[in-house]
């Protein structure tokens, strides 16, 4: 039954973006970050119109009448919601381009449509197109004869409507996928691509008189539907992918982007011929594309238009001159990503790979960087004869494809490759390596919030612990076994591991904060995620928020738990941060100072992560290091320049810096804290 303090899913992501957008909109953000802020947003709009917008249109065909949970609402009306609500911020994400783009200007950075290019820019326009891109343009009359083609997913389109007696007849043209800025000149001025063939477009058709043109962009859904009966098959698990990630590319449209209108006939048989409704139908000012705009960096040198060089710091308290293991066995290493560099742990990955007593490197991989240094050194322990499991998730969403290619050329490395259990994704971050040292068996395991990806560590906040602690690798090798194994992990001692043993266990500690309270003691939980929406736990903090446990979540994105609902969640407070790096961590910390537990895991609160995946999160058992991480929950607690709070309708707002107190940049911090206890 839905609660008042429950928030639609789909409309808290949609809130979510607007956090984004709000980047892209700050005075306070370099122009070029603000760009690419936009870019961002429309990025992620696309994703969830591909998932999303994907999965609710299979809901409404198989399971029309079904209530979501949380808000009472029917697939259609959730979809009808999501649409009208992605419609609305159109206007707004429009403005914020038009104004950044404005600001740039003064700079030389100018966007132009051919009309408003100078006569010398128009003419040396008109022979590029002549010389460099009507050559490979491949232009299509649609009529009787011809069927409508396939517009793939996500890519721009010329489309015509030219005049006949009868029928609607239009002209389509794939916009070429590559060199999309044109220069004009040394200058920042600039032209799209689109835009210059779409003011050519008549040339294209001759013989065809053309009445009207507009850019159009299709976006597919990214809906994979995997049947548990597909794995049981004897066909390899990693054919079965392949096969639904080609069947993905020719999924149905979702949704149909446009810079402008054609006649309403055209727009009639446009929708129907696409299959689309007029609610997925959207009219955008703004280029269809935003990915562009990474590369206006390249016309100027100005340092007040980006974010100032921040680079991932050397620890000062790990020695370059001595192995990683060797340290690790002293005591446990806590790395903070991006403000902290990820080399330590790369370090630790070569010297397994090398050192000859090394028996056993074990490691599940979710999502890698495109020249992963993490695939070199797994495949290097490979070739030098040591045993290497390697779990690869095949099903990490639009990394599939990526992913397969690993995992073949992590078997021809020699490396044992294996996929996990068949009914759900493996999103652990977990590291076990065996060595055979003078005193017996050594166990060094690395367990992070984030993937094993040196491109994101630079711009992606997560934590990563390095430890030789016994237990917990007692606890990872029953991890890699149940995976080896097609089973689950039904009991764990440090380690918590869902999905069997990591969901209980946080409602058993929450229940613990809920007698104290109900003693009369103080208690506290707290939890840096990036989206909660499992309703047994939110029923759970609602619950403890009734008792009087105080509550602080620091939520990145989805948030489906609304704070300060009177009667409900009182005691709770919850904060969004949205910055130059992307909030990833997650950490739970559960009790006052005294008797306190604090947890770094790769779960966040989602039904999908603590109840169908395996999850991994670990305790810090260090009190430094304990220490670190409260500190740093606090700090994103504190923070009232990036933060917003959660209001009780479900909406965020900005905090702001109190009269009389320090400006609080969470971020900003965590850099300064890490530039001041560096090596060079």
């Amino acid at each position: 039954m839905p609660q008042p303090y429950y928030m639609n899913r789909e409309l808290s992501w949609l809130n979510f973006n607007v956090r984004v957008l709000e980047e892209a909109e700050d005075p306070d953000v370099p122009l070029l970050e603000q760009l690419s802020f936009s870019a961002i947003y429309q990025s992620n709009l696309d994703e969830f119109t591909e998932v999303r917008i994907g999965t609710m249109l299979e809901r409404m065909k198989s399971e029309p009448k079904k209530k979501d949970s949380r808000s009472g609402m029917k697939p259609k009306e959730q979809l009808h919601a999501m649409l009208d609500g992605i419609n609305a911020l159109i206007p707004r994400k429009d403005r914020a381009y038009r104004e950044t783009m404005e600001q740039l200007a003064a700079y030389g950075i100018e966007h132009v449509r051919f009309t408003d290019a100078s006569a010398e820019e128009q003419t040396f326009l008109e022979q590029y197109f002549k010389r460099e891109v009507k050559p490979l343009l491949s232009p299509i009359v649609i009529d009787k004869r011809q069927p409508f083609p396939f517009l793939r997913n996500k890519e721009l389109y010329i489309v015509v409507q030219m005049a006949s007696k009868n029928d609607v007849r239009l002209g389509i043209i794939p916009v070429i996928p590559t060199g999309r800025v044109i220069r004009l000149g040394k200058t920042g001025r600039f032209i799209l691509l689109e835009d210059l063939i779409l003011h050519f477009a008549p040339q294209a058709f001759k013989g065809h008189h053309v009445l009207d043109a507009a850019v159009i962009r299709v976006t597919r859904s990214g809906y994979i539907a995997f049947s548990d009966s597909a794995a049981d098959e004897e066909t390899d698990f990693r054919e079965i992918m392949e096969e639904q990630i080609h069947k993905r590319r020719k999924r149905k449209p979702v949704r149909l982007q446009m810079n402008s209108s054609l006649s309403p006939e055209a727009m009639t048989y446009l929708l129907h011929t696409l299959g689309l409704k007029k609610r997925q139908l959207f009219f955008e000012e703004t280029p269809l594309d935003l990915s562009f705009v990474y590369k206006l960096a390249d016309f100027t040198d100005a340092p007040e238009l980006r974010y100032p060089v921040q680079k991932p710091q050397n620890r000062s308290d790990i020695s370059t001159r001595r192995s990683m293991m060797a340290q690790i066995a002293e005591r446990d290493i806590l790395l903070s990503y991006p403000y902290e560099s990820i080399t330590p742990f790369l370090r630790l990955l070569d010297e397994a790979a090398l050192d000859p007593d090394v028996t056993s490197v074990k490691i599940t991989l979710y999502r890698v960087a495109s020249n992963s240094r993490v695939i070199d050194a797994l495949c290097q322990a490979a070739e030098n004869g040591k045993e290497v499991l390697v779990l690869v998730e095949l099903r990490a969403r639009f990394d599939e494809e990526h992913n397969i290619l690993w995992s073949k050329r992590l078997e021809d490395a020699g490396c044992t490759v294996i996929y996990g259990p068949h009914n759900m994704k493996v999103h652990s971050k977990l590291l076990l390596i065996t060595r055979r040292g003078e005193k017996g068996i050594e166990n060094f395991v690395q367990i992070g919030t984030g993937n094993y990806n040196e491109k994101t560590s630079r711009i992606y906040t997560d934590l990563s612990l390095m430890t030789a602690n016994p237990d917990i690798a007692r606890d990872a090798r029953h991890v890699f076994d149940a995976l080896s194994t097609d089973s689950l992990v039904e009991q764990s001692g440090q380690l918590m591991v869902a999905p069997l043993c990591l969901r209980n266990k946080i409602l058993s500690l929450l229940e613990e904060e809920i007698r104290h309270a109900r003693s009369g003691e103080p208690a506290y939980f707290a939890a840096k995620i990036n989206s909660i929406s499992d309703k047994g736990l939110m029923d759970k903090i609602a619950e403890a928020s009734q008792e009087g446990v105080q509550v602080e979540l620091v939520v990145r994105g989805i948030c489906c738990l609304k704070p300060g609902v009177p009667g409900y969640t009182d005691n709770v407070r919850i904060v969004s941060i949205v910055g130059r790096y992307l909030e990833h961590s997650r950490i739970y910390i559960f009790g006052t100072e005294e008797r306190r537990r604090v947890y770094i895991s790769s779960a966040d609160f989602m039904t999908r992560n603590t109840m169908h995946r395996i999850e991994v999160a670990a305790p810090l058992l260090d009190d430094a290091l304990k220490e670190r991480a409260v500190s740093l929950v606090q700090l994103c607690l504190s923070d009232n320049v990036k933060a917003r709070a959660g209001q009780p309708d479900g909406t965020f707002l900005h905090c702001t810096p109190v009269r009389g107190k320090d400006a609080v940049d969470a971020q900003a911090v965590q850099y300064e804290q890490a530039a001041k206890n560096f090596r060079k």
